[in-house]
C-alpha cells in the first residue's frame, strides 16, 4: 500500500512554530500524516529522539502505535529486531527512536527528555501531564485532538506567539475511501431535525469546536486573577485515589458573584503530599470535604489544616449543584482542570434522549470541591425548608 501526499500531511508539515495544534473531526487524517511526518524525520535525522502519547496503553495499542506499524510495515520500512515489544519502542537503524508510552504512568511524565512529543488526542490528558512533558522536550510539540469542547488547549496554547494553529476536516484527506466520504456526508441530512447530529457534525465532519449536550454548568466565565477586594469562603477537597486526582478549590465571594480556583489536582497524591502542596499553595482558613473520607481529614487536620466534614444527606449532589447554578460563575484561567470538567458535567440521559436530574458521576472531582464549599458556605444549612440535610459532623 502507498501513502498519499494529502493535504493534511502538506498543512502540518507547513506549521513553524514550536508547538504545533491539529485539530480536526473524524477521517482527516490527523494521526496518519503526523506519524508519516516523524517517520519520515526519524530516517533523515540520525539520533532523533521522538515520543509518542496517549491517555493509556489500550489507547496506544488501538490507535497510534498500531498505525505507526502498519505504516512501516506497508512502506517497506520496519525490521522485526529493531522493535522491543516490551519497551513499546522502535529504534531506526541511525540511532533514532520513536517511544510510545502513557500519560496515566507518573513516572514516565516525569522521567526522560526528548527532541519531540507528540500527544494523541491530548484532550483526554490533564494539563498538568501535558506541562509535565512539555518542559521536558527540547524541540517540537504536536498536539492533535478532536473538538468536542473546550479544554486546555484553548485556554492555554491557541493564541500564543509560539503555538501554530489549523482545522482539519476529511476533505484534506484525498486517501478517504468514497464510501467513508458517503457514510460521513449521509449524517448532515440527519443534522437538519436532531440537535444531537447537528453537534456531531459540527465536530466530526467540520472539526469545529462543539458541545456536549445535557451539560449542567453553563453561566461560567474565565478571569485572569482574582480581584484584590473578593473574600475568600473556604477551601473545598475532593480527596483522589490511585487514578483519580486530588483537587483542591478555592471558593471566594465577589460582588454577587462567586469566584473559584483550582490550586491542586493531582494523581497519586499521599495524605502527607498533598498537605506539603496545600501549605505550598497557602490553603489556610476553613476548608470543608467528603464525610466519608474520615481518615484523611483526620490526618490532614494533624497538619495543623481547619478541616471540616461535610455530611451529605439525600440528594445533597444535586442541591449543592442547585447553589452552583444559582450563581454567575467566575473562573480563574490557571483552573483548567475545572474548567474542562465544567465544560463535560452532564446529566444522564434517559431511553428517550431526554436527561434525568441525576448527574453522570465523572468530570467531577474539582466540581465536588467547589460543592462541598457552596452547600456549606452559600447553602440554607441551618433551615429545614424541603432541601437535603447538610451540615458538620461533629467530631
Amino acid at each position: 500500500m502507498s501513502y498519499r501526499q494529502t493535504t493534511a500531511l502538506k498543512k502540518i508539515r507547513s506549521l513553524k512554530n514550536r508547538i504545533k495544534v491539529i485539530q480536526g473531526g473524524s477521517s482527516a487524517g490527523k494521526t496518519i500524516a503526523i506519524l508519516i511526518l516523524l517517520i519520515d524525520r526519524c530516517i533523515k535525522e540520525p539520533g532523533l529522539e521522538v515520543s509518542v502519547v496517549s491517555e493509556s496503553i489500550p489507547h496506544l495499542r488501538r490507535g497510534a502505535l498500531r498505525d505507526f506499524l502498519k505504516i512501516m510495515k506497508e512502506t517497506g520500512r520496519y525490521i522485526g529486531q529493531n522493535y522491543n515489544k516490551t519497551l513499546l519502542r522502535y529504534e531506526f537503524s541511525n540511532g533514532s527512536y520513536m517511544e510510545f508510552f502513557s500519560a496515566d504512568v507518573e513516572e514516565k511524565l516525569r522521567g526522560g527528555r526528548r527532541q519531540v512529543l507528540y500527544i494523541n488526542e491530548c484532550n483526554s490528558i490533564q494539563y498538568e501531564s501535558y506541562l509535565q512533558l512539555a518542559i521536558r522536550t527540547s524541540n517540537e510539540i504536536y498536539l492533535d485532538y478532536n473538538p468536542s469542547t473546550k479544554f486546555w488547549v484553548n485556554s492555554e496554547l491557541i493564541g500564543q506567539k509560539d503555538t501554530d494553529f489549523i482545522v482539519l476536516t476529511y476533505k484534506d484527506n484525498e486517501g478517504l475511501p468514497d464510501e467513508v466520504i458517503s457514510m460521513l456526508e449521509s449524517n448532515r441530512e440527519r443534522a437538519k431535525t436532531s440537535s444531537y447530529w447537528e453537534n456531531w457534525c459540527k465536530v466530526y465532519l467540520d472539526g469545529e469546536t462543539g458541545n456536549i449536550e445535557g451539560t449542567i454548568f453553563s453561566d461560567y466565565e474565565i478571569i485572569d486573577k482574582i480581584p484584590e477586594d473578593a473574600r475568600l469562603l473556604g477551601w473545598g477537597i475532593d480527596f483522589g485515589f490511585s487514578h483519580d486526582p486530588a483537587a483542591v478549590i478555592g471558593l471566594y465571594k465577589y460582588n454577587d458573584d462567586i469566584i473559584a480556583d483550582e490550586v491542586i489536582y493531582r494523581t497519586g497524591l499521599i495524605n502527607s503530599e498533598l498537605a506539603s502542596l496545600m501549605k505550598q499553595y497557602d490553603v489556610s482558613g476553613e476548608v470543608f470535604a467528603d464525610s466519608a473520607e474520615p481518615k484523611s481529614i483526620q490526618e490532614l487536620r494533624r497538619f495543623g489544616f481547619q478541616i471540616k466534614a461535610v455530611e451529605k444527606g439525600r440528594d445533597s449532589v444535586n442541591y449543592g449543584i442547585q447553589i452552583l447554578q444559582q450563581k454567575h460563575i467566575l473562573v480563574t484561567r490557571r483552573s483548567n482542570n475545572l474548567l474542562d470538567e465544567l465544560s463535560k458535567y452532564s446529566w444522564k440521559k434517559n431511553r428517550d434522549g431526554g436527561y434525568e436530574k441525576t448527574p453522570v458521576d465523572s468530570n467531577n472531582h474539582a466540581i465536588d470541591g467547589l460543592r462541598y464549599v457552596a452547600m456549606m458556605k452559600l447553602g440554607a444549612r441551618k433551615e429545614n425548608r424541603g432541601v437535603p440535610q447538610v451540615g458538620f459532623i461533629k467530631r
